[in-house]
């Protein structure tokens, strides 16, 4: 039982880390969460779902249809609503507002497109349940694991080991000095906030295929920025460790207490942290972000 609800949590955490790490990057870049992150992630998934619908994409293609269109969101809100905030020179709460402002304006144009019913892919994942050490787990909860791994992975290797990761990390030191050692610090910022959203893409595509589709499906990141602030903001590592802890935990309450105490615990796990560690698991400092 305790293995069973272990690698529940770690299934739903990865999806979680997705999200997180989107937080942590643009946190550590910007300064600001970006509230509309989760709703990124809805709308890359309705957008599968339409086209798999509408068009009879099978799985692969519609995940890359939300892959893609996560991405494409993404880079339109850095550059047509954060971008003039950053160049009138509008505090940082302002990018938080315009955020918030954001994840309301995506949350309601799809009930109004799409309908507030929930909706499912019309197609499944024909993989047999895997067993390990007396626990089940199921096709779809395997494939997210994998694929979400791998992206975590990618991400890793692209920040440490790659000429953008370079830039990224010189832009989240001091973005103004970077700039005028010749960094691209716009274009660096339309690439983060693209790789945010092919992650957000793939969690939101797992999550309508785990769960359901529907309009407020975003408000899962506010559970990815929880584990964003419990790993520590800005710091990607943080942000994925955080999320797998917040999934592990949410998985063992379920299983052993109520279900209905999810929230309750995680939330309450937030005020914990922000009270007695604000610097999060991993002691992130602005000189540490990303």
């Amino acid at each position: 039982m305790l293995f069973q609800q272990l690698i529940n949590g770690v299934s739903i955490g990865s999806i979680y880390a997705l999200i997180a790490s989107g937080y942590a990057l643009i946190y550590s870049l910007l300064g600001f969460s970006n509230w509309a992150h989760g709703e990124v992630a809805m709308l890359g998934a309705y957008v599968a779902w339409a086209g798999a619908v509408s068009l009879r994409l099978p799985l692969l293609p519609a995940l890359i249809l939300a892959v893609a269109s996560a991405g494409l969101v993404s880079v339109c809100n850095e550059r047509f609503f954060y971008r003039p905030i950053r160049e009138h020179r509008g505090p940082t709460v302002f990018l938080m507002i315009a955020a918030m402002g954001l994840s309301t304006v995506f949350q309601n144009g799809a009930m109004l497109v799409f309908d507030a019913k929930y909706q499912r892919y019309p197609f499944t994942l024909s993989i047999a349940p895997v067993s390990l050490w007396g626990a089940r787990i199921d096709g779809e909860s395997l494939v997210s694991l994998l694929v979400s791994a791998l992206a975590l992975i990618a991400l890793e290797w692209a920040i440490l080991k790659t000429k953008f990761g370079l830039g990224v990390r010189a832009v989240a030191s001091n973005s103004r000095t970077a700039g005028l050692l010749g960094i691209p610090v716009n274009r660096i910022l339309l690439m983060v906030f693209l790789l945010s959203g092919f992650l957000a893409g793939i969690a939101g595509f797992f999550l309508g295929l785990k769960y359901n589709v529907y309009p407020t499906m975003g408000n899962v990141g506010l559970k990815a920025f929880i584990a964003s602030v419990f790993g520590g903001l800005g710091s990607v590592r943080g942000a994925i460790a955080g999320a797998l802890v917040i999934g592990i935990i949410e998985a063992l309450v379920a299983g052993y207490l109520n279900s209905g105490l999810r929230d309750l615990i995680t939330f309450s796990l937030l005020i914990v942290i922000l009270v007695f560690k604000p610097s999060g698991l991993m002691g992130v400092t602005v000189e540490e972000k990303a």
